[in-house]
């Protein structure tokens, strides 16, 4: 058997190439946007891409599962599960509970194990030269290491209202499906740490079935049913923005794109025209080159694996938008964005220089140290505004501050005083330079960022204020 992991860390997202060797067969689980990668690793091993599965209809990324088959020919073997309003609307090979996918010597079974949605299923594998026994799980966004999908991404991210509590029901009685399986198997999930899938994954890439009956907390409310639904709907982490329109398009019939497109580098001509249209800037730079110097009105999201994310939270489906960034960055920029379906790119720039070489001043943002924050905490005058997620500002945060999300800051204009001093910050300055450039384009003039966060404010012991 061949088997490999693939593991996209800008989204902490998982897919999976398994091959039997003797026919040269393969399948893949839940694959990425910028499909090359599965032909690639295909090619060097000397199989064909045979046979395609997801998990379940994906909220956090784009698939390439219908890009992967038109570049193959392969079948695409989907879920039937979950009833009306929760399947695929296009053709493939429908999946229910007790469904057996052949893969040359191999075979997956199907278990429906909804929760996270109602068609989510996963795929028991079994190597039939070495065991007729099961030896791998892949469980998509139903268990994770140390932690299970969360059923409330329907109705925050999606909109279907009432569905959270009922997921989680569901939830629990998948959980005891699994329950019943050998320790023995292994577990390869959909994602790991850094996904809003779920609210405690673990950052190693699998587990095994004993493993998570052990120390996974869903795991330890055999008998409470009510305490696991409450724990698992609490404190789960703000859901993108974009959750709602990947859960459309991997659903619907789609125009696909089937290769890396190439971005254009706009001449200065070009640029100026661009911006006096509003089309939208995004600035790709490290937080300190952004803060040294900035084109007016653009935003900062820096070029890291947070990337994606973010772009996700700010842009908007239907509006084109430019980048900042350097040649050698385009690729792996355009590869984040089309991961979740973010294509309309209208070209990019390599530097800020381009505005001045029209004649025109970069702006500066206002960064304050430490010492300089604590002695303006003191004045009452001012504002204080934590842009981290609602738990984290739970868990700890400085006094006085207000709480608005940095994701839902444009939504939450109101909440942010233009007349008085105001300061923002989060956990370490990545979002605060986001942040500051939302306002600074939105007219707010007396915005300073405290970009060392409550990192640094707690490692250097000052107070903490808590409402857990």
């Amino acid at each position: 058997m061949f088997f490999q992991h693939i593991y996209d860390k800008t989204l902490a997202q998982a897919s999976y190439l398994i091959g039997c060797q003797k026919t040269g067969e393969s399948i893949v689980i839940d694959a990425k946007r910028d499909v090359d990668t599965y032909l690639e690793i295909a090619k060097l091993n000397n199989l064909k891409i045979t046979h395609i599965t997801e998990t379940h209809i994906h909220a956090d990324f784009l698939t390439g599962s219908r890009e992967l088959a038109k570049l193959t020919g392969a079948q695409m073997y989907l879920s039937d599960e979950g009833g009306e309003g929760w399947l695929y609307e296009f053709p493939h090979i429908g999946l229910k509970d007790g469904s057996v996918i052949k893969v040359g010597n191999l075979t997956l079974k199907v278990m429906h194990t909804p929760g996270h949605t109602p068609e989510s299923i996963s795929f028991l594998l079994t190597d039939h030269p070495a065991s007729n026994e099961p030896v791998m799980l892949f469980t998509g966004d139903f268990v994770f290491v140390g932690d299970v999908g969360r059923p409330d991404l329907l109705e925050k991210a999606a909109g279907f209202a009432g569905t959270k509590e009922a997921g989680a029901k569901e939830m629990y009685k998948s959980i005891n499906k699994f329950n019943a399986l050998p320790d023995y198997i292994q577990v390869w999930p959909g994602h790991g740490a850094g996904s809003a899938c779920g609210k405690a994954l673990g950052a190693v890439p699998s587990t095994t079935v004993g493993y998570e009956k052990v120390r996974n907390w869903a795991f330890q409310y055999p008998k409470d049913e009510n305490g696991f639904v409450k724990y698992l709907l609490e404190d789960q982490p703000e859901p993108p923005k974009y959750f709602a329109m990947m859960k459309k398009l991997n659903k619907v019939d789609r125009p696909l794109l089937t290769e890396v497109p190439k971005v254009k580098k706009l001449s200065k001509e070009e640029f100026k025209v661009a911006m006096d249209k509003g089309i939208k800037l995004i600035d790709a730079r490290p937080k300190t080159e952004f803060a040294a110097g900035f084109i007016p009105g653009s935003l900062n999201i820096q070029g890291n694996n947070a990337f994606a994310t973010w772009a996700g939270w700010l842009l908007k489906y239907d509006e084109p938008f430019m980048l900042i960034a350097s040649e050698a960055q385009l690729d792996d920029l355009t590869r984040k964005l089309m991961r979740i379906g973010l294509d309309n790119i209208y070209g990019y720039v390599e530097n800020v220089s381009v505005w001045t070489e029209l004649g025109n001043k970069l702006e500066t943002s206002k960064v304050i140290s430490i010492d300089e924050f604590d002695a303006l905490a003191k004045n009452n005058g001012i504002q204080i505004v934590d842009l981290r997620g609602e738990s984290e500002y739970k868990a700890g945060h400085i006094a006085k501050a207000d709480n608005v999300f940095v994701g839902t800051l444009q939504e939450n204009l109101n909440k942010i005083s233009k007349d008085k001093t105001t300061v923002v910050y989060c956990q370490s300055g990545d979002r605060t330079a986001i942040g500051y450039s939302l306002l600074a384009k939105n007219g707010f003039k007396n915005i300073l960022n405290y970009s060392g966060g409550m990192s640094e404010w707690a490692n250097k012991g000052k107070p903490v204020v808590s409402e857990n």
